[in-house]
């Protein structure tokens, strides 16, 4: 048990470092105004470098009646603007959002007052908190991955978070797994009253819950606007207020029971992290499965009446967060349990205001179990991915003791080339297959990043991404080699566009994203070990086939584009020798970029027959961009 105690992170805990700081205050705050101030709108308000964007609980309920509730594919519905979260889930489900909050999104986005302030909150502040009650938890969050999703194309280090109050579910599980691997779990949390039922609503059948939400929803909005009209509640008959519960609940209960593995691509799941606040202290839980039980665990104390009020006490709780947490961890004398695993569980379980004695008692426990156990997986998962990561270097040790003999050959063709033209032998053989080998341990590692098994920061870490840069210099020139040495060119089109394996596009995310410390623009005094363009060759695959082309083209404007592509690897070409970042490989006698060399320079004497048709190339002009090549 003390294995266990020492990894165990302790969800009261962290629930109260997160209540301790003034983030939930403020955008509690700032909710509240935008209620009772922005009704169907937003506030914003800056302090210091943070801008906070406040999304108000009252807004059209179009996208409650049931023909707007369905999930709808966020790709084909929302014109590109999460464009990150598109490329997820190949063989999946596509990632799905609800229709009419999507629709309920889009109409700020479109205003031309939203896009001027996101841009004056880029420009001013450093980081920016979009919040929201109810509802507008939802924008908030839609609008919160929409800015992500722009931040992803900029090299910038502007923080994004976002804080929701009693927001109800947006998504599929398709798009808890695209947020997960975009690696932006982190900046969001959700935070959910013990009873409210709000944040449940989307796992009952929408057509059951209309004519409820009919009545329910203008009683929270009254409410929200001014809070004299809570004591409306008791005009809505109690028999509808238990049907309402009964509903979520069976629904609930039905689905933390047996069906949380299905995958159903239609069911509604959570995201981020979730802080639910009781008047006994608060618990923070981000693992989706553990998140959903909890939910069901919580809403089965309550009473019909408290699910929907609650919904209207978040001041309340998160005014109180600061006097639980200094005087509800206390235990009785004598009721301390034995170990410091325990006793995470333990007082877990009372922030949660579960007691030993109630029937969810032994639930609730279990769920907390749950969300420790996978919360560690990543991390030993990792710890033994280390451990088969040095247990594949001798095969790499040998693929670069054939690059050393290759390159040292007699016959002087080079890494690249010497594979490529490859007889039969036992050290090509094994070669060959040290390649796949190692190709599976890193489309492994892909797998198991993809699927939320590894830490949320693995692809940041220098061992890691170190280890995946080298892995792709030395080895991707050998796959490229296969590609055209098996003629796979002819049937699917050149390697970079069409042939070039999905992790080696990962890795250079991976490298381009990483953290550089120094001045990375030393020049080099001597040619490096591996290339420094892992697509080098396929390259010079691709010019050599425009040379081939060019002779025998007959119109004079492609004949013209594929000049100007040629004069664009070369002078990109050229510049990687002069800056010494092509290993000795490229440059040896019968390597295949020094007959392009030598085609390329027959055919440019050929050039001065024709000086009309091409007089950049007769002066010395042309683009020194490579952006045609590259661009592919």
């Amino acid at each position: 048990m003390e294995a266990e105690a020492s990894s165990f992170e302790c969800s009261e805990m962290l629930a109260t470092l997160l209540a301790s700081t003034p983030l939930l205050e403020e955008s509690w705050k700032l909710c509240g105004q935008a209620n009772a101030e922005a009704p169907q709108s937003y506030g914003t308000k800056q302090m210091g470098h943070v801008s906070y964007v406040a999304f108000s609980g009252i807004q059209m309920l179009a996208g409650l009646d049931p023909s707007c509730s369905n999930l709808v594919p966020i790709e084909s519905s929302a014109n590109g603007l999460f464009s990150s979260l598109h490329r997820h889930g190949e063989g999946e489900e596509p990632v799905m959002v609800h229709a009419g909050l999507l629709h309920l999104f889009l109409s700020f986005y479109s205003s031309p007052i939203f896009h001027n302030q996101m841009r004056e909150i880029t420009s001013n502040s450093k980081s920016v908190v979009f919040t929201g009650h109810s509802v507008g938890g939802t924008v908030a969050s839609l609008s919160a991955l929409w800015f992500l999703s722009c931040l992803q194309s900029l090299p910038s280090s502007f923080s994004v978070i976002c804080v929701t109050f009693g927001s109800p579910m947006l998504g599929n599980e398709s798009l808890s797994k695209a947020i997960l691997q975009e690696r932006w779990g982190g900046n969001f949390l959700h935070v959910v009253a013990q009873h409210d039922i709000v944040p449940r609503l989307l796992f009952a059948p929408s057509d059951s819950l209309f004519p409820y939400l009919c009545s329910f929803f203008p009683f929270w909005h009254s409410s929200m606007s001014n809070p004299s009209f809570k004591q409306l509640l008791a005009q809505c008959p109690d028999e509808m207020q238990a049907q309402f519960l009964h509903i979520v609940l069976n629904s609930l209960e039905a689905l933390s029971a047996g069906g949380l593995n299905s995958g159903q691509g239609n069911l509604f799941w959570p995201f981020g992290s979730y802080i639910f606040c009781t008047s006994k202290g608060s618990i923070c839980l981000d693992n989706a499965v553990s998140v959903i039980k909890m939910l069901h665990l919580m809403l089965a104390k309550s009473s019909p009446s408290s699910s929907i009020e609650d919904h209207l006490n978040y001041e309340n709780y998160v005014g109180q967060v600061y006097w639980q947490i200094l005087s509800s961890n206390n235990f009785q004398e004598g009721d301390l349990p034995d170990s410091s695993y325990e006793v995470g569980i333990a007082l877990a379980l009372q922030s949660s205001d579960i007691t030993p004695c109630e029937a969810v008692s032994g639930p609730a426990k279990d769920c907390l179990k749950l969300a420790k156990q996978m919360g560690r997986t990543p991390s030993l998962n990792s710890a033994n991915l280390a451990i088969a990561l040095s247990k594949i270097t001798p095969l790499r040790a040998q693929i670069e003791w054939y690059k050393a003999t290759c390159d040292d050959s007699d016959d002087q063709m080079g890494y690249y080339d010497s594979f490529k033209r490859r007889g039969a032998s036992k050290k090509n053989s094994k070669v060959n297959m040290n390649r796949h080998k190692l190709a599976r341990f890193w489309d492994d590692v892909i797998s198991m990043l993809e699927h939320n098994q590894l830490p949320h920061d693995f692809h940041k870490r220098s061992k890691w991404v170190n280890a995946s840069q080298f892995y792709k210099l030395l080895v991707e020139p050998l796959d490229i080699a296969e590609y055209y040495r098996s003629g796979e060119h002819l049937k699917k089109g050149h390697y970079t566009e069409h042939g070039r394996e999905r992790r080696y596009k990962i890795f250079d995310k991976w490298w381009r994203d990483r953290k550089v410390e120094g001045n990375p623009g030393n020049s080099r005094s001597k040619f490096a070990s591996l290339t420094q363009d892992s697509c080098f060759w396929a390259r010079v695959e691709e010019a050599r086939d425009w040379l081939n082309r060019v002779r025998s083209e007959g119109d004079t404007r492609t004949q013209s584009l594929l000049w100007e592509n040629i004069e664009k690897f070369d002078q990109y070409a050229r510049g990687m020798v002069d800056r010494k970042e092509v290993s000795i490989d490229v440059l040896a006698k019968n390597s295949s970029y020094n007959l392009f060399v030598e085609e390329w320079k027959d055919l440019k004497s050929q050039l001065q027959l024709f000086p009309p048709h091409f007089p950049s190339l007769l002066d010395g002009g042309g683009s020194s961009s490579f952006d045609y090549i590259v661009g592919k």
